[in-house]
């Protein structure tokens, strides 16, 4: 009786130390990857967020688009930077979570309590599936989606021109530059406008309208626009083609329709093109988009497995000691991504190997990384 205690309780205890394991750790290393992830992803949307808003607002040719529609746009642009901003925060948030868990000795906490290396990591490709997962959507259905409403937006604003919204010092072009306005002089936001410049594109001809004075009438035509009614202005006609079909004419008064010469429809564009249209063309550029479409996945994968070993420290070293490294690898892994695609984009490189090549060698990377100790072993033996 008193040998079959111990036996039993040594037989017991080990299955159900080891479900304990199974359930435990992944969970808690899940909640652990999970808090600096959020607040990394956090904190880069609100600056890429900020700096959208703020170069969208520094734009002159944006002056005239009201607020709603630059944050809107800065939204869309945020949507469409998903793509990056995920594997970077994902990549750095195992690191640092990791390299935590080393510092305070709570991987050695676990293995002495029986986790096996893959119960560790197990919660690292789970978390690592799930968004990669995530960000092939994004970049398979919300990345298009959002440049083509983001081209319609600026398209559309380029047609709409509020005279009250202008300010005087400021050239007001279109996006395609078949409009600028220019008002030299103005007494408030609104009020009257003096020295006004005005050329447009009109035809295949240039006109230019030179007016002393510009008030915007309180009626609006058909469109939604507000004409605007110039004094003493002066008109001139350049034909390119013809000098002798230039023209001058003055006017005490006329009314004009600012948004009468509407920027350039949105043309075709491979970032804003559907999977399946990419699919079935060779050109470069659409071979380049949907491969680096296709990329975004495999790379949030990759990198997150990377920051595993990366968090490897001695026992001497900070939390932070291998920060250094990791930013390097990354910042060279996306000069790798982004020279491939523009390579792709090129014809430099085919379709194969095409972009996939900077993946492949991160995929090497990795697998040197989680295998480093036993590769110095064969290393050293064969020297020896």
């Amino acid at each position: 009786m008193v040998c079959s205690r111990p036996e039993t309780g040594r037989y017991t205890s080990e299955p159900r130390s080891g479900w304990l394991n199974a359930l435990i750790i992944p969970e808690y290393l899940a909640r652990e990857i999970g808090r600096p992830f959020a607040a990394i992803l956090g904190v880069l949307c609100a600056l890429f967020g900020g700096y959208s808003i703020s170069s969208s607002l520094a734009d002159p040719a944006n002056g005239l688009l009201p607020a709603a529609i630059i944050f809107e746009l800065a939204g869309l642009k945020l949507l469409i930077s998903q793509d990056v901003l995920i594997p970077v925060a994902l990549f750095f948030a195992v690191l640092l979570s990791f390299s935590r868990l080393h510092a305070d000795h709570e991987i050695t906490a676990m293995e002495a309590l029986g986790a096996r290396p893959m119960q560790v990591a197990r919660a690292v490709l789970g978390f690592a599936t799930v968004t990669a997962l995530a960000v092939g959507v994004m970049a398979m259905l919300a990345r298009p989606w959002a440049y083509r409403t983001s081209h319609d937006i600026t398209w559309m604003g380029a047609t709409k021109v509020d005279l009250n919204a202008m300010q005087a010092g400021t050239f007001y072009a279109s996006q395609d530059g078949d409009r600028v306005i220019y008002l030299n002089h103005r007494t408030a936001r609104g009020g009257l406008a003096q020295d006004v410049f005005v050329r447009r594109n009109i035809g295949g001809h240039t006109e230019v309208i030179f007016a002393q004075s510009a008030t915007p009438l309180p009626s609006l035509d058909a469109t939604g626009q507000r004409e605007v009614y110039l004094s003493n202005a002066h008109i001139y006609e350049i034909d390119p083609a013809d000098p002798h079909k230039d023209n001058l004419l003055s006017a005490a008064g006329m009314k004009i329709d600012p948004a009468a010469v509407p920027g350039s429809a949105p043309g075709y564009s491979p970032v804003a093109a559907s999977n399946r249209l990419l699919a079935t063309s060779t050109a470069p550029r659409d071979v380049a988009e949907l491969q680096w479409r296709l990329s975004t996945p495999v790379s949030t994968f990759l990198l997150a497995l990377m920051g595993i070993p990366l968090s490897r420290t001695q026992s001497r070293q900070g939390r932070y000691a291998r920060f250094g490294p990791a930013i390097l690898i990354y910042a060279g892994y996306y000069l790798l991504c982004t020279t491939a695609r523009t390579w792709v984009e090129h014809g430099d490189i085919g379709p194969l190997p095409g972009i996939w090549w900077a993946p492949m060698l991160l995929a090497v990377l990795l697998f040197a990384a989680l295998n480093e100790t036993r590769i110095r072993r064969r290393l050293t033996g064969r020297v020896a």
